[in-house]
């Protein structure tokens, strides 16, 4: 059992040019031990909690609203945000002190870098979560006007955004819901010609339950969502290695994209050359 500081008293704002948003559903008891933790102005976005939703909090500005957006959540807090800049959190996880007005500071000195992840340590070991091990490996090298090596990937718990850049890209595609929906958002950003990087130096803990989700509803999910990032982004060649794949991994997960095609295919929008380059890079 994942055991928390009850006694935790909220911190003082590190800074005030980040928001951090948090999007939550059924999660109250979580909330009531990880809020405190934020050190800059919070918007929570209640996606349509069935538990009485989270509780008022002095300080916090709630949007409660009635139904599950999944990921698209965010998009409204980003909207309500006041800040040039906002961090993502999820309900089971916060940024470590200084982390937030590190990452001020880094996009304020790099303009064109619009997306820094940070290293999430995990649970109350510290474990590193093995997708920032993936991100220090570095495949893509540093690139002008970042502060860190170049990604293509992210948790959506461990990233400050330029508020902007997230609201003109289009923000995390509310088709895709939740699970996996991080990569579309990424491949957007870059294609509008915005660096995203890795800095470990700023640090997120994520402390998720033991149990208690639907890994099979998961993997579905994430099955789905792959193919339609697929359809709506890359060249037909990896779109048929993607469903190709997926089928292999989970038929009934394939079949929900595949039925989604009419209206995904007047989506479609490819990636610049340089960007599916990138992907390639990296093995995606």
């Amino acid at each position: 059992m994942i055991q928390f500081d009850r006694t935790a008293v909220p911190l003082p704002p590190e800074t005030t040019d980040v928001t951090v948003v948090v999007a939550t559903r059924n999660r109250r008891d979580r909330l009531r031990e990880t809020l405190p933790r934020h050190a800059a102005p919070v918007v929570l976005v209640d996606n349509g909690s069935d538990d009485g939703g989270p509780d008022d909090v002095p300080g916090i500005q709630i949007v409660r609203l009635g139904e599950n957006r999944g990921a698209a959540a965010r998009t409204v807090g980003v909207e309500r945000a006041a800040t040039k800049y906002v961090a993502f959190a999820d309900d089971d996880s916060w940024w470590e002190p200084n982390s937030l007005a590190r990452a001020a500071a880094l996009l304020d000195a790099y303009p064109r870098t619009a997306l820094i992840s940070a290293r999430v340590l995990v649970g109350p070991q510290r474990r590193e979560d093995p997708i920032s091990a993936a991100m220090a490996a570095a495949p893509l090298g540093v690139r002008d006007g970042a502060p860190g090596p170049a990604i293509l990937g992210f948790l959506a718990c461990a990233v400050v955004v330029r508020r902007d850049a997230y609201l003109r890209a289009g923000g995390f595609h509310p088709v895709l819901h939740v699970y996996g929906e991080e990569a579309l958002l990424a491949m957007d950003l870059a294609a509008a010609g915005h660096r995203l990087a890795y800095v470990p130096s700023l640090t997120v803990r994520h402390m998720p339950l033991p149990a208690g989700r639907d890994t099979g509803l998961r993997r579905r999910r994430e099955v789905r969502n792959r193919v339609l990032t697929a359809l709506l982004r890359r060249p037909p060649a990896v779109v048929r290695r993607t469903v190709a794949a997926a089928w292999r991994e989970d038929r009934t997960g394939t079949v929900e994209a595949l039925r989604m095609l009419p209206r995904i295919l007047r989506q479609r929008r490819p990636l610049p050359q340089d960007v599916e380059r990138d992907l390639r890079t990296i093995g995606c």
